[in-house]
């Protein structure tokens, strides 16, 4: 998996990446309550906002980490918010993008990185 500097994971699938929230964001928002997905087919441009996670404490968004097209999103995070909590690196993914460019991923961070940038 690769890390971003907004607490997102990515994971390869075949040709699609995997989006979600690390377990340090999940920690940090505390009980997550609602979930807002994007639509699919939406065309995204790195760093738009493509979804947004309401918890207990806050309001926050996830942010496209690529250019790419989102091809599928996690249609049980909106009636079970609590996935987040739950498992946030597993059933709780996101969304699925179909990336503009696949290279772009070798400049995220590696868990090791990751660990280190939120020591």
């Amino acid at each position: 998996m690769k890390y971003t500097e907004e607490h997102e994971w990515l994971r390869v699938e075949g040709d699609l990446v995997v989006v979600g929230i690390t377990e340090h964001a999940a920690e940090q928002l505390g009980d997550v309550v609602f979930v807002e997905l994007p639509e699919l087919e939406t065309q995204v441009a790195k760093g738009d906002e493509v979804c947004v996670i309401e918890s207990v404490k806050a309001a926050s968004d996830i942010l496209a980490p690529c250019d790419g097209e989102i091809v599928a999103v996690n249609e049980a995070l909106p009636d079970t918010p609590g996935l987040v909590n739950e498992d946030p690196t597993g059933d709780a993914w996101f969304f699925k993008m179909k990336l503009d460019d696949m290279s772009v991923l070798d400049g995220f961070m590696s868990e090791d990185e990751y660990k280190d940038f939120i020591a």
